[in-house]
């Protein structure tokens, strides 16, 4: 039996991706030509030997049930794990009243009935790879009543804007939780990860709703700080938030570079998704790709540059991809010149031949839109 419990959580109102967030949460979101966001968390969860897992969704559930199917393509044991997807009742979305709270009381009995002694929480919006396992041992071994991760960041200024942080004791004692308000380059980002017991972590739910009627969970920890012993844990290697439009461009962009991609990807901890049956990308005579990542299923003749190409896309004769993400089947004509932009889901660029942005402000084609 496994010793946790894995809890996937869905980000909080303040988060919200221009564009994308329209059509899907940010966990069904194309990461990298092949991922969804969700498959980091769920591999992180899978790998460290924990097969009951729940994963909560607010709105637009469809695409990310299509995806997570039964489960069984993130090496869950089928016979004694499960991937729950798990919704929130409440009837008016976007709204303050509509928490992560909310949805684990909406949920309650089903999390009674699971008999694991500890409860891993990680975030939907998240792409890093951890051993919760590891964590786990490491929650048990301190002593502590909560323990949360954290990535030390130098860029917190410019970056992590709508992500919390932790205030920290020279013991790695969490003072409380705050928000990054841009005002200090050197941050410990909160990864809006948690272990602790599953009755405690019942206990805060219950708690949190006697409290305020529009608490967050991070909101009853971070009022339990002076209370519990609560520890943070530094997270080493690859960390992206994608809190918004620009944040999840950087971080698609950043792993096309090798060494970054290193810091995130190792044999010894795979990251699963769905697969399909698309063959090999076809490359023509003259196609020319550089420093770029490109999915299966593709028909390249024209030319790419720093970019992430999805499955199914068609690139023609004289088109010019540079700095842009495209997602799963989006068709570019021949000779159109596309620069520093995502193009979302079935869009075609046919009529349109420049669509370039800059690079401090990328662009967006909308999903199955014809340009």
């Amino acid at each position: 039996m496994s010793r946790a419990l894995g809890i996937v959580n869905f980000a909080a109102n303040n988060i919200w991706v221009d564009g994308l967030s329209e059509y899907r949460p940010i966990g069904a979101f194309s990461f990298l030509g092949r991922y969804r966001i969700i498959d980091f968390p769920l591999s992180n969860l899978s790998n460290s030997g924990i097969d009951q897992i729940q994963v909560y969704v607010r709105r637009k559930a469809r695409s990310l049930a299509e995806h997570l199917g039964t489960g069984r393509h993130y090496n869950i044991n089928s016979k004694r794990g499960k991937v729950h997807l798990l919704f929130s009742e409440t009837e008016v979305l976007d709204d303050m009243y509509n928490t992560d709270i909310s949805a684990f009381l909406d949920n309650m009995e089903i999390i009674e009935r699971i008999h694991c002694p500890y409860v891993v929480i990680a975030p939907s919006y998240m792409v890093y790879t951890m051993n919760f396992d590891s964590l786990l041992q490491t929650h048990i071994d301190s002593g502590a009543e909560v323990t949360l991760l954290y990535h030390a960041v130098d860029n917190a200024k410019e970056h992590f804007l709508f992500c919390d942080t932790l205030n920290l004791n020279k013991q790695k004692g969490v003072l409380s939780i705050e928000p990054n308000r841009g005002t200090a380059k050197n941050r410990n980002i909160f990864m809006d990860t948690y272990v602790m017991s599953k009755e405690l972590f019942m206990n805060l739910v219950k708690k949190a709703k006697k409290t305020s009627s529009v608490f967050t969970f991070a909101d009853i920890v971070d009022a339990e700080c002076s209370e519990l012993d609560i520890r943070g844990v530094a997270h080493r290697g690859y960390f992206a938030a994608i809190t918004d439009f620009k944040s999840y461009y950087d971080a698609n962009i950043s792993l096309i570079d090798y060494k970054s991609a290193s810091s995130l990807f190792d044999e010894e901890w795979p990251i699963y998704t769905k697969t399909n049956d698309s063959c090999p990308t076809h490359y023509v005579d003259g196609a020319d790709v550089k420093a770029s990542v490109v999915s299966n299923g593709c028909l390249i003749e024209g030319t790419i540059e720093n970019s992430v190409i999805g499955r199914g896309c068609t690139i023609k004769k004289g088109a010019v991809i540079k700095n842009s993400v495209l997602l799963p089947d989006v068709i570019i004509t021949e000779d159109a010149h596309i620069e520093n932009m995502v193009i979302d889901k079935h869009a075609k660029v046919t009529h349109i031949k420049d669509i370039i942005a800059s690079p401090e402000k990328p662009g967006y084609v909308k999903r199955s839109d014809t340009l």
